[in-house]
């Protein structure tokens, strides 16, 4: 195995009726006014909005409310919330929602330091502090719960960019799966197919350090079989708790070990895709784009793949397991392609654009933008 160094600092309040630990984690830091950071208010209708006030209330936390964060949260959102954090004094940023908000709430901690915010995602300025993060959960995909990173787009400038950085990991985060009961099958896709590429940035860079590989082949496992379940019965909390710890374990750092750093072309291109057409959601984008991205890559070095195809998909052949793959996104209802996502085919060289403005795209091979090209044709 390569060397490596590991430390994941973000405590983590699993399970039914943890959301009341919130108030007590943040008055036991010496904090007492924090933002409470939200999307577009599903958190009142589900019970979740209700019982982290009360947490807050009960251990005398006062908190000034920003809501409005969107799907592929933008910089000019954070801006907005950044000065609403320096007017009211606040401590703490309290992120409750799914990936968008915790990412937008990260934005805020490591922006209330900055001279602009957007300045850190051009690394023009380097995040040296932030406001204490705490988050609670409510839609499992992108891990930021417990990692130290952020993605905003930049809509004026077509840039789906990240930040990361040692202060950006949450001090605590609560994770209660059984309030994900509420959420409409395609949302749970999504964060599905966003765990699971983020599984597969790591997973085909190195075939040695073994115990990471089988980490992550049973998390990939675990997603495909708890997933299933939840289509057929949504308040399945077994399939919501082992698809939720799934998602968290998926880019907490573990399923990385000994793996170089991952690759990240597939999450380049997408967030390609996102910047151009915003409603495209992250997840879904990945599950049209890591197919291509194994198709055009098998074609190169099949050997690659022999392991992903026999431990995750039961099969001896790439090809065969590919097609599984993409069956399996389609049994789910999502994109297969990327037309079905409404992209139009004269926006490829616009999309290709946009990806090459980035210094350097892939590890396991460098893509040129006739590489990227070739990939969005096979996509399409």
């Amino acid at each position: 195995m390569n060397s490596f160094s590991f430390h994941n600092p973000t405590r983590i309040h699993f399970g039914a009726g943890q959301i009341s630990v919130i108030g007590k984690e943040i008055a036991d830091a010496g904090l007492s006014r924090v933002l409470l950071i939200a999307g577009s208010g599903s958190i009142k209708t589900n019970g979740v909005y209700k019982q982290v006030t009360e947490s807050l209330q009960k251990h005398g936390i006062t908190w000034v409310e920003g809501w409005g964060v969107q799907a592929n949260p933008t910089v000019t959102r954070v801006r907005e919330l950044i000065a609403v954090a320096k007017q009211e004094n606040v401590q703490a940023v309290l992120a409750v929602g799914g990936g968008s908000v915790i990412d937008t709430g990260k934005s805020v901690a490591a922006g209330f330091f900055l001279n602009d915010v957007w300045n850190a995602f051009c690394r023009k300025e380097e995040i040296l502090q932030a406001l204490p993060i705490y988050t609670v959960l409510t839609i499992s995909a992108t891990g930021s719960e417990m990692n130290g990173n952020a993605v905003i787009t930049n809509p004026e400038e077509q840039k789906k960019w990240a930040i990361a950085s040692p202060v950006l990991y949450p001090t605590a985060t609560v994770i209660d799966p059984g309030v994900q009961c509420s959420l409409p099958f395609q949302q749970t896709v999504n964060g599905a197919l966003d765990a699971t590429a983020h599984i597969l940035e790591y997973y085909f860079v190195d075939t040695n350090p073994l115990v990471t590989l089988r980490i992550d082949e049973s998390i990939l496992r675990t997603i495909i079989e708890m997933t299933d379940l939840l289509k057929a019965n949504p308040c399945d909390l077994v399939a919501r708790g082992n698809l939720a710890w799934s998602a968290t374990l998926a880019l907490n750092g573990i399923s990385s070990i000994g793996l170089k750093g991952g690759d990240w072309a597939c999450h380049q291109i997408e967030h390609a895709l996102s910047a151009l057409y915003p409603k495209i959601s992250h997840g879904e984008g990945l599950g049209v784009i890591f197919p291509a991205w194994i198709e055009f890559m098998s074609e190169r070095e099949p050997a690659k793949f022999h392991r992903w195809s026999r431990e995750v998909w039961q099969e001896d052949n790439p090809s065969r397991a590919l097609r599984r793959f993409r069956d399996k996104i389609e049994a789910w209802g999502s994109a297969g392609r990327l037309r079905d996502l409404g992209i139009r085919k004269a926006d490829l060289s616009k999309i290709v654009d946009i990806i090459m403005v980035m210094p350097i795209v892939g590890s396991i091979s460098r893509f040129t933008a006739s590489d990227i090209e070739s990939l969005l044709m096979l996509a399409y």
